[in-house]
């Protein structure tokens, strides 16, 4: 039994700290106003590599090792275990599936910002058919407000690049 309160205390640490994990991947992002696209991209990024980086501990040996001695003497931690490793596995396949639609638009990205006015407006019918498309095939990047957040940075890049025009010409 004492080994047994010592893995549920190391499993209680490890859930408090996926716990605050999860708080802290859900907080509102601060951003300067006028951040580009980029941002959206390298923000999933993260986000991916972070989740991933934990849910490969989370299936490491030493953690499965500690989760089945504890699931043979049935340990009520378990279940809020089950719950967070889920969870964290929600998120992770969250992550990597933004990631992989923001993709589709990264190829405009570069070009947008080094464009002039006319040769930016020359792509911004495929760019919004893109946008168009993660957001009716997208499982997670489909809401509201993840289309906000990506439309105001993809209007704030087209400020910038106009500005830079006129401050150059």
């Amino acid at each position: 039994t004492q080994v047994t309160e010592k893995l549920e205390e190391a499993v209680m640490i490890w859930i408090k700290q996926i716990k605050q994990v999860l708080v802290e991947s859900e907080q509102m992002r601060r951003e300067a106003d006028d951040i580009g696209p980029s941002a959206e991209l390298e923000h999933w990024k993260s986000r991916m590599s972070s989740f991933n980086s934990l849910l490969d501990e989370i299936k490491s040996s030493r953690v499965k090792k500690i989760i089945s001695i504890l699931q043979a003497v049935r340990s009520k931690t378990l279940k809020q275990w089950k719950e967070l490793d889920g969870n964290i596995t929600i998120a992770a396949n969250e992550a990597k599936d933004n990631v992989r639609y923001l993709y589709t638009l990264d190829k405009f990205f570069g070009p947008f910002a080094k464009a002039s006015p006319v040769t930016m407006m020359e792509q911004v019918p495929s760019l919004m058919n893109t946008v168009r498309m993660i957001y009716c095939t997208s499982p997670y990047y489909n809401t509201s407000e993840c289309m906000t957040s990506l439309l105001l940075k993809i209007t704030n890049q087209m400020i910038n690049t106009c500005k830079t025009y006129l401050c150059e010409g």
